[in-house]
């Protein structure tokens, strides 16, 4: 409603969600609900970014740069992390806050350090990660759905 974006990251299988969510966001979820794309996108963009940025600065900077670059007032960051600990996303959450740009963790385990760093922190409390990943993505799918029955409503 306020313009902005959503910033999606993540490493690993939790990157593949990040994917995942943001174009769900841009095309849809469900089949039968037509709407006005949503803007999204992934801060891991492609492999020149990532390479280009783990060489010349360090791996620990690849969302941080993305962020420093695209990341506006209005838009919400979603960290996707199974540990909470992984030390570009407590990077990336870091600048969120100096940038003023809301946060929400996709956590698991006990939430690692991320948890703090979050304005909102939703932690999946279990240390086996493919049930963490999974319901990453069922919350992810949740919240997608209510955006779009909110956008229907209106």
């Amino acid at each position: 409603k306020k313009g902005g974006k959503l910033l999606f990251c993540g490493n690993g299988g939790s990157a593949a969600d990040a994917q995942h969510l943001s174009a769900e966001y841009l095309v849809r979820l469900r089949p039968q609900v037509n709407r006005v794309p949503l803007p999204a996108l992934t801060l891991a963009q492609d492999t020149s970014t990532l390479t280009a940025c783990g060489n010349d600065y360090s791996f620990d900077d690849i969302f941080l740069r993305s962020l420093q670059a695209l990341g506006k007032n209005n838009d919400v960051l979603i960290c996707i992390s199974t540990s909470g600990n992984s030390k570009n996303i407590l990077k990336v959450l870091k600048e969120a806050k100096k940038k003023k740009i809301f946060s929400i963790g996709f956590l698991g385990n006990n939430g690692g350090k991320a948890k703090n760093l979050c304005d909102k922190a939703l932690i999946v409390k279990s240390n086996i990660t493919a049930g963490i990943q999974e319901c990453h993505i069922f919350l992810g799918h949740f919240i997608l759905e209510m955006v779009e029955n909110k956008i229907i409503k209106n």
